[in-house]
């Protein structure tokens, strides 16, 4: 019999086994689960007991209009979060590459060219630089500079904007680290004076900035903050989280004198989730080469992945752990992608997307978590809801729509806002619609809560 068909039998009875099958209906209904996307979130999804019975009723649609369907894809909601972003369909079709070694001559000279060409994307032309690009999450980055560029008892600064310095910070006390928290208020970064007042009351190893805050959409002003460590503490690595920014915010790894940027590759990227990618300055890895004791990682090491790194650039096999052939040639085709016109035009979409979106914004009425122009990121924006409404109020009608936000992630005002994703190809591609059908199902969907949005 059906497995359907077994479960409407089933639920004919009124024994408690049919409550308990009505557990499995709801996996079955189609209705899209909706993502708060934070671990703060406290509301549930249904106030249904989770033993009594479910009753389905009308499932949102899953077709979605044809100007949703830009590609080659199957129907679905625009993705519009800070990461995963919407994919290239190119780059999805290098996912489905066939099997090949990882040591093979063909794979080899896919991975060197595509650590070759981060260098372009980062800006850096410095021969003692080094590319690397290890499965994992931008997470792994952190455990890499914490296991590699500290040691037990080295004091760290970490300048906080938001959600992702409390990890990193916690990263490093893993490790045996000692950080210590610059914070902001929420919405604003730690001002340079600040800084400078800080690094001259104690010697730090490593000085942590998050270029783009995911939690708070705050942008941090990189090539001053670079200049004034070098100045006043010129033996501290400048390490940056660039989880969130890189693909759509300028960084000039050589000019600005950064030490580490870190980043993964699902977000302005552009190339589905699973790399960790980082590049690192010659001063970082001397600074490596000079530890007094062994990295405190096995599978993060420098020690085991640097010889990887410089052959596979050089086209020669090598092996450590194994990669993924199919991340590798979607990142190779993303980068190719973003490297086919010049950087400064890419950046400059992204601004122009930004200030579009941030524009009807205010024209709405709303305020943004990061409410000073300069600490307003290209890529993302982090919304306050008005009128006390909670995300779990709006985010399904978005989705009804066929647009996905983001809710609140900074665990303080979780409940308080929404986040908006607007890099990659949804701002790049110009056949693609992502950023009106955002801001007008915005509109509406305030309007539809009880909001009345001014008319922009």
């Amino acid at each position: 019999m059906p497995l359907g068909r077994a479960i409407l039998k089933a639920t004919t009875s009124t024994s408690t086994p049919r409550a308990r099958l009505s557990l499995i209906s709801r996996h079955l209904d189609q209705r899209p689960i909706l993502e708060i996307n934070t671990p703060f979130s406290t509301e549930r999804l249904s106030a249904d007991n989770d033993d009594t019975e479910y009753t389905s009723t009308t499932p949102i649609s899953r077709s979605f209009s044809k100007s949703a369907k830009m590609s080659s894809q199957p129907d679905h909601p625009a993705l519009l979060i800070p990461g995963p972003i919407e994919f290239d369909d190119a780059v999805l079709q290098s996912m489905s590459h066939y099997s090949e070694s990882h040591v093979g001559a063909s794979f080899v000279s896919t991975f060197g060219e595509t650590l070759s060409m981060l260098r372009k994307l980062f800006q850096t032309s410095d021969p003692s630089s080094q590319p690397f690009v290890i499965s994992g999450s931008g997470t792994l980055g952190w455990d890499m500079v914490a296991a590699n560029l500290a040691e037990r008892g080295d004091d760290v600064l970490v300048l906080h904007t938001g959600y992702f310095a409390d990890s990193f910070a916690d990263c490093f006390e893993t490790y045996g680290a000692k950080p210590t928290q610059l914070k902001a208020p929420i919405g604003d970064r730690p001002q340079l004076p600040e800084v400078e007042k800080a690094l001259k009351e104690k010697k730090y190893k490593i000085l942590t900035v998050t270029h783009v805050d995911t939690s708070t959409g705050v942008l941090s002003e990189i090539k001053a903050l670079s200049e004034l460590v070098h100045r006043v503490s010129p033996e501290t690595l400048v390490v940056v989280d660039g989880v969130c920014s890189v693909g759509s915010e300028e960084i000039c790894f050589d000019d600005w004198g950064i030490d580490v940027v870190l980043t993964a590759s699902q977000k302005a990227i552009g190339c589905p989730a699973g790399l960790c990618i980082m590049m690192c300055s010659g001063r970082a890895i001397e600074s490596f080469r000079n530890r007094k004791t062994p990295p405190g990682s096995y599978f993060a090491s420098f020690k085991n992945w640097l010889p990887i790194m410089q052959n596979y650039e050089a086209k020669k096999p090598s092996y450590f752990a194994t990669p993924s052939p199919q991340l590798i040639h979607a990142l190779h085709t993303t980068l190719t992608q973003i490297l086919s016109v010049p950087l400064s035009s890419r950046f400059a979409a992204h601004r122009s997307a930004s200030h579009r979106i941030k524009s009807t914004i205010t024209s709405l009425g709303l305020t943004q978590l990061a409410s000073k122009p300069e600490n307003q990121a290209n890529g993302m924006t982090a919304i306050y809801l008005p009128n006390d409404i909670k995300p779990p109020e709006i985010l399904p009608n978005l989705l009804k729509k066929g647009v996905i936000f983001a809710g609140g992630l900074h665990k303080e005002i979780a409940g308080k806002y929404i986040r908006l994703g607007h890099m990659g190809v949804s701002v790049t591609d110009p056949k693609r619609d992502d950023v009106d059908r955002a801001l007008e199902a915005l509109k509406t969907s305030l309007g539809e809560v009880g909001y009345t949005p001014k008319q922009a």
